[in-house]
């Protein structure tokens, strides 16, 4: 795969330290940085074998949430604030009765499932400072994506701490959180990706298959009213 990184501006913070109400002043939509104790922790440009799993994760979780009317899927930037932090996970989940906790620019608290694809300078991040962080800040659920190794790990939030309840390259990832909710892990490997809607008809099966009939019909009918 093209390994390109996808370059966008880094902009040098005004200085190394700041309160969490001069860095949102600070910090825009093309400002890839987060706030971590009162540090402004910048990041590299993401490759683009990162943006790809990124995007597709992104649009199979918006998939599945909409068919279900379950809540919301969030990335490209949209940030978590936490109580010593504001992170900006690669995709965030907010389910239906979290949704009062969405502000303008950052999810006001935990979102109910983080997703973090690896990068080869977040190694560090990803599998040990954001582990103890969300698991502290009540994130129920966690995952780990990492394309290098290709293994994703999953985690669990079990009496303050994570338990991992799935890791591997293949195999069925249930979500914990996500009540019929599934991945193959192999999915995540393949080149090209696969197809979100094919993955959804896997998914979803028949009741998605249903969904699409619905939503196809109520489409043709407001053409013909149009």
């Amino acid at each position: 795969m093209n390994q390109e990184t996808m370059l966008m501006p880094v902009q040098a913070p005004p200085k190394a330290r700041m309160t969490l109400e001069e860095f949102l002043a600070w910090a825009d939509e093309d400002t890839r940085a987060e706030w971590v104790d009162g540090e402004v922790v910048m990041a590299s440009p993401v490759r683009f074998e990162h943006a790809m799993l990124q995007r597709w994760l992104l649009m199979v979780l918006q998939h599945w949430l909409g068919f279900r009317d379950m809540g919301l899927a969030l990335g490209e930037g949209f940030a978590m604030r936490l109580p010593r932090s504001l992170r900006v996970p690669d995709v965030l989940v907010v389910k239906n009765e979290h949704r009062d906790r969405i502000r303008e620019t950052y999810l006001d608290g935990p979102a109910d499932l983080v997703v973090e694809v690896v990068s080869p300078e977040s190694v560090l991040r990803d599998y040990q400072e954001k582990v103890q962080e969300y698991a502290q800040a009540g994130v129920p659920e966690y995952w780990i994506v990492d394309p290098a190794h290709q293994v994703v790990s999953a985690l669990g939030l079990k009496q303050g701490a994570y338990e991992v309840f799935f890791e591997g390259r293949e195999g069925r990832l249930e979500s914990r959180v996500l009540p019929g909710f599934w991945l193959k892990a192999a999915w995540l490997w393949q080149e090209p990706l696969p197809d979100v809607l094919t993955v959804m008809l896997e998914i979803g099966g028949e009741d998605f298959v249903r969904y699409l009939q619905t939503r196809l019909r109520g489409y043709t009918g407001a053409e013909d009213r149009a």
